[in-house]
């Protein structure tokens, strides 16, 4: 998998946003909370991701995917190379990132202006 693909798959997500953070972070979002982020500059690229316990310890086993800096003991991966993990893999564990980060923010209520009814008198 590459950074393109990556790409159009976390966009493909509902709500999925991106932004470049950090000087060279291409982050995806939901809802204004990252659920994954590729490293611009380093060569290899570099993907990060959140996962949940029991995945985290499967995927940590592999070579090549590493708790991720400052995150990982939030359960985030880091893969050092887009090759560490098939193309399949990769995308199953974006949907889960996904769902797992939507899942936990509640969505903008717009606020509307309540009036008041008059009171009978």
């Amino acid at each position: 998998m590459n950074l393109d693909s990556i790409r159009k798959r976390c966009l493909s997500f509902p709500g999925a946003t991106e932004r470049l953070q950090w000087e060279d972070e291409l982050c995806f979002k939901v809802r204004g909370k990252i659920f994954a982020m590729v490293s611009l500059s380093s060569v290899p690229q570099r993907l990060i991701f959140k996962c949940d316990p029991e995945q985290f310890l499967e995927l940590i086993e592999n070579e090549g995917v590493v708790p991720a800096p400052y995150v990982g003991r939030y359960k985030w991966v880091m893969m050092e190379d887009l090759k560490a993990l098939s193309g399949s893999e990769i995308d199953r564990c974006l949907r889960k990132s996904y769902t797992m980060v939507a899942s936990k923010v509640r969505p903008k209520i717009k606020k509307t202006k309540r009036t008041r009814k008059p009171r009978n008198s």
